[in-house]
C-alpha cells in the first residue's frame, strides 16, 4: 500500500525543507535576507469562493477515502491504479464536501470582526519555505516527467497518456531545473535576495537528493547500474554482497527474470546478472557532499559561492556515476553520451564560472565601498 519510492521522496522534501528553513533563519539573524510586507484583510467572513473551493477539495478526498475503506484489499493490490482511477464513492464525496465547507466556515467565524480591517504583515524569507517547497515539488515533478519522456521518446510516442500519468519515470535533472527555476521566480516576485536564497538551498538540495535515492534503491525503479559479474574485491569483504552487486529482487519495474517460488504477477522478477547498486552509491556520496556543504556554509560568506560549489559537486558526482549506470545514449557521430552526462557537465562549468564570477563581484563591491 505504501509506495517505497514515493515515501522516500516525501521524506526527502520534508528533510530538505527543514534544513532549508534552518539556514534561512540563520541568514535572517545576520540581516542578509530582510523581509517582505503585504496587506491582509482580517476579520472577513468566509467568502463564497472559499467555501466552494473547500467543498470541492473535500469532495475529492471523501470520494476516494470512503471508496478505499470499502475496497481496501483491491486498494493494497494496486495502489497507484486505484488512486488514479475515476472510481469513488459519491456519498463519501458529499460528506467530505459538507465537512470541509463547514470547517472553513467555522474557522473564519472565529476570526470574524464587526468590521474587517486591513493589516500589514511582515514575512521573513523562512516563512516562505512551505510555499517554495510545494512549488518546487509541483514544478519539479512536471520537469522530471518532461525530461524523462524526452530521454525515452519512443516509449512516450507509443503510449503518451500512460507515460505522463505513470508514477514511474522521473528524471532528477528535469526536477532540479524546473523546480529551481520556479522557486527563483517566486523569490524574485517576493523580493527575496536570490544569491543568499540559492546558497541556503544548496545543502538542502543535496540532502534531499541523497534521501530520494534511497527510494530508488529500495523500490528498484530502474536507476541501477550496469551488469557487475566481477567478484567482490577484498577491500570490501566486510560489506554485504549486495553493496558490490545487487539483483534488485521484486523490483517495481518487473524487469529481469522470474523468481522461483514468488506468488503473484507483479514484483516477481530479479536481475540476472546482478548490477552495480548505483542509487546506494549516490546516497553515500551525496550524504558526504551534504556534510561538506553544511560545514562550509558558515565559512563561505561570498553570496552565490556556496551554490556554485554545489553545482560543481553535483556535476562531478553525477557525471562519474553515469559511467556505471544504465541509461539511454545520445549520439553525435561516433560519440555517445547520456542526458545526465550532458547536463552534469553544463552544471559543472556553470559552477566553476559562478565561483569566479561571485568572487570577482564581491571584490568589485569592496573596491567601490573603499573609494
Amino acid at each position: 500500500m505504501i509506495q517505497s519510492f514515493g515515501f522516500f521522496v516525501a521524506i526527502a522534501f520534508l528533510l530538505a525543507a527543514y534544513v532549508w528553513a534552518l539556514e534561512l533563519k540563520r541568514k535572517e539573524q545576520l540581516g542578509l535576507l530582510g523581509f517582505t510586507s503585504k496587506k491582509i484583510l482580517k476579520g472577513q467572513a468566509a467568502t463564497t469562493a472559499e467555501l466552494i473551493t473547500s467543498a470541492v477539495i473535500g469532495f475529492f478526498i471523501g470520494y476516494k477515502l470512503l471508496f478505499i475503506a470499502l475496497n481496501f484489499s483491491a486498494f493494497t493490490e494496486n495502489t497507484q491504479a486505484f488512486i488514479l482511477s475515476t472510481e469513488g464513492n459519491i456519498i463519501g464525496g458529499l460528506l467530505g464536501a459538507a465537512l470541509s465547507a463547514y470547517m472553513k466556515y467555522r474557522d473564519k467565524e472565529k476570526e470574524k470582526l464587526e468590521k474587517p480591517v486591513w493589516v500589514e504583515e511582515k514575512m521573513q524569507a523562512s516563512q516562505h519555505v512551505g510555499n517554495m517547497t510545494l512549488i518546487s515539488a509541483a514544478a519539479g515533478l512536471i520537469g522530471a516527467k518532461i525530461f524523462h519522456n524526452l530521454e525515452n521518446w519512443d516509449d512516450f510516442v507509443a503510449d503518451p497518456i500512460g507515460s505522463l500519468l505513470s508514477f514511474s519515470g522521473l528524471t532528477m535533472y528535469g526536477g532540479l531545473i524546473c523546480g529551481g527555476a520556479s522557486v527563483i521566480y517566486y523569490a524574485y516576485k517576493n523580493k527575496i535576495t536570490i544569491t543568499h536564497l540559492i546558497d541556503t538551498s544548496a545543502p538542502a538540495i543535496m540532502l534531499g537528493y541523497a534521501v530520494g535515492r534511497i527510494g530508488c534503491h529500495i523500490s528498484g525503479d530502474g536507476d541501477w547500474g550496469i551488469a557487475n559479474t566481477a567478484p567482490k574485491p577484498n577491500w570490501l569483504s566486510w560489506a554485504p554482497d549486495w553493496v558490490w552487486s545487487y539483483d534488485y529482487a521484486h523490483n517495481v519495474n518487473s524487469e529481469g527474470v522470474p523468481m522461483a517460488n514468488c506468488i503473484g504477477e507483479r514484483y516477481c522478477n530479479h536481475l540476472d546478472p546482478a548490477v552495480f547498486p548505483t542509487p546506494f552509491y549516490e546516497t553515500l556520496m551525496c550524504l558526504a557532499l551534504f556534510g561538506i556543504l553544511w560545514y562550509l556554509r558558515k565559512r563561505i560568506t561570498t553570496p552565490g559561492m556556496l551554490f556554485s560549489i554545489y553545482l560543481v559537486f553535483n556535476g562531478l558526482e553525477r557525471f562519474f556515476i553515469e559511467k556505471i549506470r544504465v541509461n539511454t545514449l545520445y549520439h553525435i557521430g561516433d560519440f555517445g553520451f547520456t542526458q545526465a552526462e550532458l547536463i552534469s557537465s553544463i552544471l559543472f562549468i556553470l559552477g566553476v564560472i559562478g565561483i569566479f564570477y561571485f568572487k570577482k563581484r564581491e571584490q568589485n563591491q569592496k573596491e567601490k565601498l573603499s573609494v
